[in-house]
């Protein structure tokens, strides 16, 4: 009688299938999921296909967490799902997923996908392992319980039917998840093997969720943190910014440095993290950033790029200044050195460099404060992210605090104030102008005329 309540109460798991919760057991409700997401999985169920919510949305909702995205995974194959909805599209090429669309919300459905390695003598070529174990192919159909045994992490294993309210847990997840644990799925040596990203990805969800990573899981790290090298930069560039831009990108690069994971990723990382001068300007860029996600505002990735490379490109303009040139010209010629060399080693979009340059070269406008240039300072579209990029300057002490002070009062007070708060004129600039009304143009009778 006992065992048959505990049973009903807390799930319980067949010889042979998931370890199945009722919603008293895990406390997720229907209202919780997003509508889209909800329509998604009832229309897959009334065409005669298995659906359910899976992944991260059921991890979060789980720890009281709002889920960033609610994903679907279904058995139905993706051009069968593109066949249920008229607003759906099919995209990928290494592994294809269907995008499914509620107005303006978007719904990311992916097939099952199998766990079980390529034989030797498989003449299919959709999965193909390298001689270290690091999958280069992996697109290949399977049933849901493939689908959980390939997932990485045992809280990325869970599945939520909506219509029953369950939780279907395939490998301790439920666990896990009360108990802070982040485990990985098999044997972690092989995980990491297979795609080395999956420790960046233990070291961004155990800082985003405060979890402590299994010792099994952790074990295999420090040996095999080299593999990050041959992944491309561009998905690296991308595993990065979704650490950075978290909202846990301190507690994140804590852990990197933790797991030895820090080294190889970022060229720049590196040098900051290791240099005494420059950590405290970096840590008051990625407490400012988490701030700003905690508090709902937006983070740009071209803002962290400025950050992290702002050192780099400092020195490259004293070396160019060193060489004779004059200080705008210097300016430019580091700002596009600085980029085209780490474009190599990140890969990050070039749509970005405009930003990162006006951040770059708004800081030492802030430097001019008399006359008519505060005002246009204030006007420009870059005013607010080159505000607080100083800002973060002046906590690590590369820009003095009564700099960013006064910018900071500029702003709040009224036009007689600010009017009071100006500068008086450099000599120099008082010079340029006299220079500049000197040399202006001529009286009209003066001025020769040629006609041949």
């Amino acid at each position: 009688m006992i065992r048959r309540l505990i049973n009903k109460v807390f799930g319980k798991k067949p010889a042979s299938g998931p370890r199945i919760l009722p919603q008293e057991a895990h406390g997720i409700r229907r209202e919780q999921v997003q509508s889209c997401a909800l329509k998604t999985t009832r229309a897959l169920r009334e065409a005669g296909y298995a659906a359910f919510i899976v992944g991260g949305a059921v991890r979060d909702l789980l720890l009281g967490r709002e889920p960033k995205d609610f994903d679907v995974a279904t058995d139905a194959t993706p051009e069968e799902v593109r066949r249920v909805f008229r607003r759906a599209r099919i995209i990928g090429r290494r592994f294809q997923i269907v995008h499914v669309y509620c107005g303006a919300d978007l719904i990311e459905v992916t097939t099952f996908r199998a766990a079980t390695p390529q034989a030797e003598d498989d003449e299919d070529e959709s999965r193909v392992t390298a001689e270290d174990g690091m999958l280069l192919r992996d697109n290949v159909f399977g049933n849901q319980e493939e689908d959980a045994a390939r997932r990485d992490f045992t809280i990325n294993a869970l599945y939520y039917d909506p219509e029953k309210q369950e939780v279907w847990d395939w490998h301790g997840g439920f666990e896990d998840a009360r108990k802070k644990v982040l485990r990985m799925i098999g044997d972690p040596a092989q995980r990491f093997r297979e795609d080395p990203v999956r420790m960046l990805r233990a070291a961004r969800f155990a800082a985003k969720l405060e979890f402590h990573i299994d010792p099994a899981t952790r074990a295999p790290i420090a040996e095999l943190a080299p593999m990050l090298e041959r992944i491309p930069a561009s998905r690296l560039f991308d595993e990065m910014m979704k650490l950075l831009l978290s909202g846990h990108a301190e507690r994140g690069v804590r852990q990197l440095r933790a797991e030895g994971l820090h080294h190889g990723v970022l060229p720049m990382l590196d040098a900051i993290l290791d240099d005494p001068d420059r950590q405290k300007f970096i840590h008051a860029a990625l407490h400012d950033t988490d701030e700003r996600i905690r508090q709902g505002h937006s983070a740009s990735p071209a803002f962290m790029l400025a950050c992290l490379l702002w050192f780099d490109m400092q020195a490259e303009w004293r070396r160019n200044k060193d060489t004779g040139q004059s200080a705008q010209p210097a300016l430019y010629d580091a700002m596009d050195a600085v980029l085209d060399r780490q474009r190599d080693a990140l890969a990050f979009p070039r749509r970005f460099d405009g930003t990162i340059k006006e951040i770059w070269a708004l800081q030492s406008r802030f430097e001019q404060r008399s006359g008519a240039r505060p005002y246009r300072l204030l006007d420009h579209p870059r005013f607010r992210a080159g505000y607080d990029f100083l800002l973060i300057r002046a906590r690590g002490g590369d820009a003095t605090e009564e700099l960013a002070d006064w910018w900071t009062r500029f702003q709040e007070v009224d036009a007689d104030e600010q009017a009071r708060m100006l500068l008086p004129a450099q000599t120099g600039d008082a010079k340029r102008k006299r220079r500049r009304r000197r040399s202006g143009p001529k009286p009209a009778e003066a001025i020769e005329v040629r006609l041949d």
